[in-house]
C-alpha cells in the first residue's frame, strides 16, 4: 500500500491560519480537541449547534481521556450515535488570535442511533445523504464545515475508507 501524506495550509473563516496533515500527530500526540466526521447507514451523521448550525460532532477531550475516547462520547452526547468503527484521518491546527488550537479527526461509523432526551450542547443529530456542494456559502452550517479542513478528509476518507 501507497502511504500519501497530505500537508496543507490555508486561512479559515475567520481569517487564522489552519495547517492540515494526514501524518501520524504531526503537531502534538496529546490533542485538547478531536472533530469526528460520521456515517450512519450510509448517510453522513451531523448535529445542529443551537448557535453554529450543522456541524460533524466534537469537542474537548476531557481530562484523562484519550482522543479516540473524546470521539467516541462526542459522538454519543451530540447526536446519541453509538460508534462501531473509529479511524485517524489527521490532525490540524489553528493559529487563532489569541490561542493554537490542535484537532484529531477521524472518521466514524455509527451502527446505532439512540435517541436522547439531552443532547447537551447541540439540538440532537441531522442525517444527510450528501453533503451539499455549496457547505461554504450555505448559511445553515456551521464555520467548522466551511475551510479546507472539510475538503481534505473528505478526500482522505474517500481514499481510504469508501
Amino acid at each position: 500500500m501507497v502511504v500519501i501524506i497530505i500537508h496543507k495550509t490555508f486561512t479559515d473563516f475567520y481569517n487564522n491560519t489552519v495547517t492540515f496533515s494526514t501524518s501520524d500527530h504531526p503537531f502534538s500526540r496529546n490533542p485538547m480537541h478531536v472533530w469526528v466526521i460520521c456515517q450512519f447507514r450510509g448517510s453522513w451523521l451531523l448535529t445542529l449547534h443551537p448557535s453554529r448550525g450543522v456541524e460533524f460532532p466534537g469537542g474537548k477531550v476531557e481530562e484523562g481521556e484519550e482522543p479516540t475516547e473524546a470521539a467516541k462520547r462526542e459522538v454519543f452526547e451530540e447526536t446519541g450515535g453509538k460508534v462501531k468503527d473509529l479511524h485517524y484521518v489527521g490532525q490540524y491546527k489553528v493559529d487563532g488570535k489569541t490561542e493554537k488550537v490542535i484537532k484529531n479527526v477521524y472518521y466514524a461509523i455509527v451502527d446505532e442511533l439512540i435517541t436522547k432526551k439531552n443532547y447537551f450542547e447541540t439540538k440532537g443529530p441531522k442525517l444527510l445523504k450528501t453533503i451539499p456542494s455549496d457547505v461554504k456559502s450555505n448559511h445553515e452550517f456551521s464555520f467548522i464545515m466551511k475551510d479546507e479542513v472539510l475538503t481534505y478528509s473528505m478526500a482522505e476518507i474517500q481514499r481510504r475508507f469508501i
